[in-house]
């Protein structure tokens, strides 16, 4: 029979071994541990689940989810990869091309763009006999052609100073309003996230010549699609010193982890001691644990249900913006499943309760 402290450490914490890790997967049931309450409780979630934001930039944010499975937050991470809708081209028409790459290479190249155009504005297109529209497809006209620089100096040798247009970028691309998308899109227009990706080189006498359809679609049918360069998460570490650890040890006892995770200050004695300053910084590289001295006087672990979570995004919508449109088909995903327990009669609707 586990006592009570062995319980709660499972219930809360993974624990690293030096040659092992206790404790690594959830339950059959999250929270299935004996003696418990396994009915869920929503005024026990609420108390129990928190959102923390550590910092949100232009692209990319940082911030603490508590109080959930990991099975729920890596629904999150799946679904910001391969779920939120974003633009991307998916029809090249090829009118010419005498550059070196080939015409299917550089239609590759081109989906990889990243296009800055708001998916919540457009509708999906559903299949080849759906016709292109201003509500479904962005059009974007790409004509280059490299010449000789008139203006070079004899004794240039970069083809940037010898030629025109040697470089094909994704600033190259020109968007062709259709429609009424001038008007929906007068505050910001549809353009490439990045003006300086480079597609293909040429040299003079070549020539590209293209017309590009940008279509909505997920990233569960191409990466091109993803609105995200990575979503991740890791649990928080939790180190915890069992015995204290003073004077030269202490030093050494700070090397074995990254800088700013273990802070060496004078105690109440006048010795040098380890604290632990920011355990989030650590890498649970579990270096501490090859060195004899200080076996027994420390413990590392990761809270079970405390994710710090990262999101990069592409650049087509803030990152902020991505995690709410997860959520929101999250909570569509729910209501799909809630509905078809409904009529199959496996759940009973709250009203008949």
């Amino acid at each position: 029979m586990h006592d009570e402290a062995a319980l709660q450490e499972m219930r809360t914490r993974v624990v690293l071994h030096a040659d092992r890790v206790a404790h690594p997967s959830s339950m059959e049931f999250p929270g299935n541990f004996p003696g418990e309450d396994l009915s869920w409780n929503l005024e026990e979630f609420k108390k129990n689940f928190r959102i923390v934001v550590g910092f949100i930039g232009k692209d990319d944010m940082e911030f603490d989810m508590i109080g959930v499975d990991a099975a729920i937050a890596n629904a999150f991470r799946r679904i910001l990869i391969g779920e939120v809708p974003t633009m991307a081209i998916e029809k090249v028409f090829v009118l010419n091309n005498t550059s070196i790459m080939h015409d299917e290479i550089l239609a590759q190249r081109l989906g990889l763009i990243p296009i800055k155009a708001d998916p919540r504005l457009f509708t999906f297109r559903r299949g080849a006999n759906d016709d292109p529209t201003d509500l479904n497809t962005l059009v974007f006209k790409l004509r280059v052609q490299c010449t000789k620089n008139p203006d070079a100096l004899p004794s240039a040798v970069h083809p940037a100073d010898k030629y025109i247009n040697s470089n094909v970028l994704s600033s190259h691309l020109q968007w062709d309003p259709q429609g009424e998308q001038v008007e929906r899109f007068a505050n910001d227009p549809c353009r490439p996230v990045i003006d300086d990706i480079l597609i293909t080189k040429m040299r003079p006498g070549q020539e590209i010549d293209v017309e590009l359809h940008c279509q909505k679609g997920i990233g569960k049918e191409h990466a091109k699609w993803s609105p995200v360069a990575t979503a991740s998460y890791r649990l928080l570490p939790d180190i915890q010193i069992l015995k204290p650890i003073t004077g030269e040890s202490a030093k050494r006892f700070q090397k074995c982890f990254p800088p700013g995770v273990v802070a060496v200050k004078p105690n109440a004695a006048g010795q040098l001691e380890a604290t632990i300053a920011n355990p989030r910084k650590d890498t649970v590289s579990r270096e501490v644990l090859r060195h004899a001295e200080f076996e027994d006087k420390v413990r590392l672990t990761r809270v079970r249900d405390h994710f710090i979570f990262s999101i990069e995004s592409t650049g087509i919508l803030p990152p902020q913006e991505l995690f709410g449109e997860a959520a929101k088909i999250l909570i569509n995903k729910c209501n799909v499943v809630k509905a078809a327990l409904h009529a199959s009669g496996a759940l009973v609707a709250p009203q008949e309760i």
